[in-house]
């Protein structure tokens, strides 16, 4: 096995491990986790008040470090289209902040939590985890759509541009529906599934690396030249 089939591989492996680990989420449903997964955010937990908080927390580092990889062996043994590379960079950006995200927990979460405690609709606002969370929820939007704008542009990887694109359709989606939960609730209208809303939309980002990974799996390497910059769509054939 040549080293570009070895990192092609490595590749797809932390892509998947990367996307496995990431829907750790759920095994809320398995354990008691004293959380209502209709109106909890994923984020509480691995509140430090939880109980399983360490198996949520691990499991998301363990998933940041393996899409970590994945994105530095993309950066190095792909062409470096400026779309690809776009994508590849913001999976290091959602690496990195998953890692901080992870370090950085909510105090307190669910029931027992004391009155001094961040509560309400949105605790994330009360702490610097607002800012992980939301530089790592960017970092991968900016990814999906950088590959799936890149898949049409060079008109390869047709796998991100059918189900790939479904998937970015479908995270879009669920992010609409939980901004407009989160505001129908400010203003006293009531939960409308704040919590599947944010879990629809981590599966569509697990589902998504996954896809990543098998479009990476199906691409031919025999053409590819580290450090390439072939922006010029291909008429014919695979651009690889």
């Amino acid at each position: 096995m040549t080293a570009r089939n070895a990192a092609r591989w490595g590749l797809v492996a932390t892509l998947v491990l990367g996307g496995i680990t990431y829907s750790s989420w759920l095994l809320e449903f398995f354990l008691d986790t004293g959380l209502d997964p209709v109106t909890s955010f994923l984020s509480e937990l691995d509140a430090d008040n939880q109980k399983y908080r360490e198996l949520f927390g691990n499991a998301d580092v363990v998933s940041a470090v393996f899409v970590l990889i994945a994105a530095v062996l993309g950066i190095s043994f792909t062409s470096r289209r400026r779309l690809y590379l776009t994508g590849w960079v913001a999976l290091a950006v959602f690496g990195g902040s998953t890692i901080a995200d992870a370090s950085f927990p909510l105090e307190c979460s669910g029931d027992g939590c004391p009155s001094s405690a961040p509560d309400g609709l949105l605790p994330q606002l009360h702490h610097v985890h607002a800012l992980t969370s939301s530089v790592a929820v960017f970092a991968i939007f900016i990814a999906m759509i950088a590959f799936t704008v890149g898949a049409y542009r060079y008109r390869e990887h047709r796998f991100l541009r059918t189900v790939g694109l479904g998937l970015l359709i479908l995270t879009s989606v669920a992010t609409v529906w939980m901004l407009t939960t989160n505001g129908i609730e400010l203003a006293g209208g009531g939960n409308l599934g704040l919590g599947i809303a944010q879990r629809v939309q981590v599966l569509g980002m697990t589902l998504w690396l996954c896809a990543l990974a098998y479009a990476m799996w199906q691409a031919p390497t025999t053409t590819d030249t580290p450090g390439g910059n072939r922006d010029v769509p291909e008429e014919h054939g695979s651009a690889r």
